[in-house]
């Protein structure tokens, strides 16, 4: 399917769920479970969210009434406090997804794995989890696009599991799962 517009694109965003934070106390294999589900998920929701912010982009500014809300929500929520994507220049824009820019490929990594990483709080299979939320949300972007994503999408999505599994081999994990 191919999407036609930015609108469409914004309005798939999807939600980003707290996740319970347990460092000190023992906690089950149901808690376990259910806090390696939010990392999942989450990582999810973050890769599909960046690669759709960036391709929108690409594309130009062009929010609709209905989604502007949900889009500006998801924005803060990310970190982002510049000027309205919708009222920006072309210029802007362009600086935005630049090298350095606020949704270029280096921050976004960053931000993708720093929550997989973070989330994870040093156990390998919730790292492995939000590993495969990355690229599963990755996957689903590309299916909304009707197609492979521009580079900018892929180089980040490449550069953020790069982090992930540096972060994996630095814990002493190996990047196969030997329990697949």
């Amino acid at each position: 399917m191919q999407i036609s517009s930015n609108a469409n694109i914004q309005s798939t965003a999807k939600a980003v769920v707290p996740i319970k934070t347990v460092y000190t106390e023992k906690i089950s294999k149901d808690e376990a479970r259910e806090i390696k589900e939010q990392i999942t998920q989450n990582a999810n929701a973050i890769a599909f969210n960046s690669a759709s912010m960036q391709n929108s982009l690409l594309k130009g500014g062009d929010t609709s009434a209905n989604d502007y809300e949900s889009f500006q929500s998801f924005l803060k929520e990310i970190g982002y406090d510049g000027k309205p994507i919708a009222s920006l220049t072309q210029d802007e824009a362009s600086e935005l997804v630049s090298k350095d820019g606020f949704f270029g490929v280096d921050q976004t990594s960053k931000r993708i794995s720093d929550f997989v990483i973070n989330g994870a709080g040093g156990d390998e299979k919730m790292l492995r989890a939000g590993r495969e939320g990355m690229l599963r949300g990755f996957k689903e972007a590309e299916e909304m696009w009707g197609g492979k994503l521009p580079d900018i999408s892929q180089e980040t999505m490449k550069k953020a599991t790069e982090m992930v599994d540096k972060a994996m081999q630095d814990l002493g994990f190996s990047i196969i799962d030997k329990e697949a």
